[in-house]
């Protein structure tokens, strides 16, 4: 069963101008996301910079969210680690919290064999009784996990019930899709892919677009599976400049630079990330302008 259908929001860490998170503004845009009907919450991410967290300061946020977001919708934390019993911990942490799911991205820099993936995942996955989404992407971790793996995982480890797919392969998705069940949770990695996708028998996305719409996000989604493929796809082709601008710099430089524009103060990010160019921010602009949420 799915831990959620339709768009969930990969959100981002707001900070203050010394570094620190600004649980102020985290209330801010939790409530925001929830108001424009966001369908999950997936907290601490790539997109919420985890990786320039401590593991303390993670878990604070990911308890915080959780507790803000009061389970009117689910709470999916990212856990996953190339430290596989680093990730334990985390995920057994959050399940404590009363996360609804964990997001586990496969393991970087270490570039396991695909046996080492399952016995990763697998370590994890019985370390706590809350549903697992692994995360594919190659482009960051440097390792693929091919879609036997995926669906030998999620056929022999009870609690992992699907993938984020962020490797903009469709063809392996597909094969991935012909080796699993009906049951199984296949999400959109990447927002300008959410109909094809949802085409294979996706159950969502999540986003780094619905930081700054929300809305669109959702609707397209809804419209999917309410049976309006034309208006579904009429949404895909409409956010597609913006989603193009969203990733004109690495993520998530460009949605806190656009979170910014729309004056939500979301502050600066820690480095090695820097502020967005001058030219994507007016890139930025110019298509939030077009798309009427600027």
């Amino acid at each position: 069963m799915a831990i959620f259908r339709g768009a969930g929001v990969a959100l981002v860490t707001p900070f203050n101008q010394d570094g620190s998170v600004n649980y102020e503004k985290l209330a801010e845009l939790v409530e925001e996301q929830i108001k424009k009907g966001t369908d999950a919450i997936i907290a601490c991410g790539t997109t919420g910079e985890a990786a320039t967290m401590s593991e303390k300061e993670h878990m604070d946020v990911v308890r915080f969210i959780i507790k803000q977001t009061a389970h009117r919708i689910p709470v999916i934390a990212g856990t996953g680690s190339n430290c596989t019993e680093t990730a334990v911990e985390l995920s057994r942490d959050a399940e404590q919290a009363g996360a609804e799911g964990v997001l586990l991205v496969t393991p970087y820099y270490n570039k396991a064999t695909q046996n080492g993936l399952i016995q990763h995942f697998t370590t994890i996955a019985n370390a706590i009784s809350i549903p697992c989404i692994l995360y594919n992407v190659p482009s960051r971790t440097g390792v693929t996990l091919q879609p036997e793996t995926m669906a030998y995982l999620y056929k022999n480890v009870n609690n992992i019930v699907g993938v984020k797919d962020a490797t903009g392969n469709i063809s392996m998705t597909a094969k991935l899709m012909t080796l699993v069940d009906q049951d199984f949770c296949l999400y959109s990695g990447n927002d300008d892919e959410i109909v094809p996708i949802l085409s294979l028998g996706g159950s969502g996305v999540i986003s780094v677009l619905s930081n700054v719409a929300p809305k669109e996000t959702h609707d397209l989604c809804q419209k999917w599976f309410d049976g309006d493929v034309k208006g579904a796809l009429e949404l895909q082709l409409k956010t597609f400049p913006l989603i193009k601008a969203l990733f004109a710099e690495v993520n998530p430089i460009p949605v806190k630079a656009a979170l910014n524009l729309q004056n939500k103060n979301v502050g600066s990010l820690r480095l090695p990330l820097t502020e967005a160019e001058e030219s994507t921010k007016a890139l930025l602009k110019a298509e939030m302008e077009t798309l009427g949420i600027l």
